[in-house]
């Protein structure tokens, strides 16, 4: 019998959060190296660059990959000639591990999890609960695959109960310009096919733990049902032309997962649920001897990668920006910000408009100015502000319309596309829409020089921050005619993918 120490499964899940905080995954880097060295459009090239230099840099400084350091996904496979020396549940186990990763003053991982979610929202202040999977498998072993999984990726996900003869392949291209690009690709994409309801979305989601190794598969040829669907899906999704960040290229996805398993006979459940850029997981073994030390990896594991910025790039001073300057930009534009930003999310974006219909002051005015959708993780040591990368702007835009005709708001920074709701008020208020890469967030945080609180305070990260920003990167994603580059991009790289066939 295997004795499994209550402590010894809390540090060890603890330990492992806080490893895939900051490091990526090898097979992962890996596969991004060589969509960078294959990529042809210079804005998705950009873009790509920018997520491997920020993995870079979040090994070395040992900070967040992404602003949004997700919520947990366990799944526990415990040996049955187990024995425990524990007064814990393994619930309760996991979940403390949760908590003191999440805790952890060297390394504060922004906590994203909500109770109430239908109500108040409250934030659990920890992260905690985790998603927890449980198998009883022979041995006297437990394994354990941890995974921290951002909630622009998680939206993304997709349901159907197909028809026994519906083709998997067709649901799922069908799906893909649903999804967007608020996933964050290139990355990759779990699919369940079979049981029922909840065990497809669940296989969808175990399978984004396997490792990437599509080109294996490639040159071995496909064995089964599964792995024809990985080869036939894995060409499709990339000939889209959606491409890194949405701006259109020819790397959409870096592995396509199918997972599998019986079902009823008169139905056909298929699950997606795409992994973004931030990829996040872990595997370890408990055999008794104590809690797990993950091996760091090699820094010679990260490519050396010097951003390609080109003669274009325009350095924008927002504190004495014009509306006719912004009529200029160009969408596929890159602009380097400086000056005062303000940043604000869902929460504040809901008070804010509740605030304007009561026909009550804002607590600052944001006449001419732009808006930061992020919620940054809290600063550590000499830090302004922890990573502050992007979250997805869509969310927001059934207040575009509002902030931009009743604030004077001139335009917005976030992740991924707009859609038509958003596009049209910015186009009738001649405004701006530009994008952050995803992934990038601890890049983006060292060009903020300095953060303040001016409003909302009780709403922590999603409080509304004034940053002062030095040559932060972004593009010109919806220009003040209302073109967006997320239309244009993909449309135009699907053709270029299509005659190169």
């Amino acid at each position: 019998m295997t004795v499994i120490r209550q402590d010894d499964v809390i540090q060890s899940v603890a330990d492992a959060l806080q490893y895939i905080s900051y490091y990526h995954p090898k097979d992962f880097i890996d596969a991004m190296d060589a969509a960078y060295k294959r990529e042809q459009n210079p804005a998705a090239k950009d873009a790509i660059a920018q997520i491997l230099i920020n993995s870079r840099m979040c090994a070395t400084g040992h900070r967040p990959i992404c602003q949004d350091t997700g919520i947990v996904t366990v799944f526990v496979h415990v040996g049955m000639n187990v024995t425990w020396e524990a007064d814990m549940s393994l619930d309760d186990m996991v979940n403390e591990g949760v908590r003191r990763a999440y805790l952890l003053p060297d390394n504060v991982l922004r906590a994203s999890v909500l109770a109430d979610p239908d109500g108040k929202r409250q934030n659990t202040k920890d992260n905690t609960p985790a998603i927890i999977h449980h198998k009883l498998v022979p041995g006297d072993k437990v394994d354990i695959h941890v995974a921290a999984k951002g909630g622009g990726s998680e939206a993304k996900s997709k349901f159907a109960m197909l028809n026994p003869s519906d083709s998997v392949v067709d649901w799922v291209m069908e799906q893909l310009p649903k999804m967007g690009a608020g996933w964050c690709p290139p990355g990759m994409l779990g699919i369940g096919i079979g049981g029922t309801a909840e065990k497809a979305m669940e296989i969808a989601k175990e399978a984004l733990l396997d490792p990437i190794d599509i080109q294996e598969l490639q040159a071995r040829g496909a064995s089964n049902r599964a792995e024809e669907l990985r080869l036939e899906l894995f060409e499709k999704v990339n000939q889209s032309g959606i491409g890194a960040q949405g701006l259109g290229g020819l790397t959409t996805v870096l592995d396509i997962k199918v997972k599998d398993y019986p079902t009823h006979a008169a139905n056909k459940p298929v699950a997606i649920i795409p992994n973004c850029a931030a990829t996040r997981h872990a595997h370890f073994t408990l055999d008794g001897s104590g809690p797990v030390a993950l091996a760091p990896p090699k820094l010679e594991d990260w490519p050396e990668i010097t951003r390609e910025t080109g003669e274009n790039v325009k350095r924008v001073d927002l504190d004495s920006i014009t509306p006719e300057e912004v009529k200029t930009w160009q969408p596929g534009d890159t602009l380097l910000l400086n000056g005062k930003l303000l940043t604000g999310r869902d929460a504040a974006h809901k008070r804010m408009v509740d605030m304007i219909a009561k026909g009550e002051p804002l607590p600052v005015d944001m006449k001419g100015r732009f808006i930061y959708y992020v919620g940054p993780v809290d600063p550590i040591g000499n830090e302004v502000v922890g990573p502050a990368g992007p979250t997805t702007a869509t969310r927001m835009d059934k207040f575009t319309r509002t902030m931009l005709e009743e604030t004077g708001l001139l335009g917005m920074v976030g992740k991924a596309e707009r859609g038509q709701q958003a596009i049209e008020a910015i186009r009738d208020n001649e405004a701006v829409y530009l994008m952050a890469v995803g992934g990038s967030a601890y890049l983006v945080a060292q060009a903020i020089k300095k953060s303040r609180v001016v409003g909302f305070e009780d709403l922590g990260m999603e409080a509304i921050y004034e940053f002062e920003v030095e040559d932060m990167p972004v593009t010109v994603a919806v220009d003040s005619l209302g073109t967006s580059v997320h239309e244009t991009g993909p449309a135009k790289w699907k053709e270029i993918i299509a005659q190169t066939a």
